[in-house]
């Protein structure tokens, strides 16, 4: 059975800061509270038995601190492997922009359509069927290898850790060919420092928990 684990990276402001849509053409570090929730999430990793035999982030500074944070309280030594395809969302004209700007731009309406559906608002440039691919194409990737001596697909037994952002995370799920179940049962937004865990067996992708948050010390 393929374990694939989905962690959205820790905060990057502060309690003194502002929040601003933190999209692909932004870089930045993770903040102490965002450092405290990786090491949250290796420690999760590592006391429920899930820790990864492979680790990939996105190329954002924010996603690979996570990553390395979160193997070094789970005491692993992995190098991490970063991606382009789970590189966050660009928030187009409303980058930056507090949550009152983007909100009065485009209304609350189109924000609900993105946190329950994942409709993208005019003005992002994000197209959710090349996301959609990514995943299922790293989805066919982790799961199946083929076997020398049988010339057969063959499932693999691996745990792999993605560490992405909260506009990318929300696709995923459509590996499992039934996005519309998974949205009726989840919030699909996952919270910041939080996971999603995805299982593959007898050739079908399931969605086992979503929006964990693990506890910081």
């Amino acid at each position: 059975m393929t374990t694939l684990i989905i962690a959205r990276h820790g905060n990057t402001f502060g309690p003194e800061d502002t929040p601003t849509r933190v999209g692909a053409r932004t870089d930045i570090p993770l903040v102490d509270k965002g450092i405290k929730q990786a090491q949250a999430i290796g420690r999760y990793l590592k006391d429920h038995n899930l820790l990864p035999d492979a680790v990939y982030s996105a190329t954002l500074k924010r996603t690979q601190q996570t990553a390395e944070h979160a193997l070094k309280a789970a005491a692993l030594s992995l190098p991490v492997y970063t991606m382009d395809i789970f590189n966050e969302i660009d928030y187009g004209i409303d980058e930056n922009q507090t949550e009152e700007t983007v909100i009065k731009r485009i209304g609350k309406d189109a924000i609900t359509q993105w946190d329950k559906n994942a409709i993208v608002p005019d003005g992002w440039r994000a197209d959710p069927d090349d996301i959609i691919q990514g995943w299922r194409g790293f989805a066919r990737q982790i799961s199946k290898t083929q076997s020398p001596e049988t010339n057969q697909a063959t499932d693999l037994d691996e745990t792999i850790l993605v560490v992405t952002s909260n506009g990318i995370a929300r696709f995923a799920p459509h590996i499992t060919d039934d996005f519309d179940s998974f949205a009726k049962k989840h919030t699909i937004k996952l919270s910041t420092g939080a996971l999603g865990i995805l299982t593959f067996s007898q050739g079908k992708w399931r969605v086992a928990d979503w929006n964990i948050v693990p506890l910081l010390v």
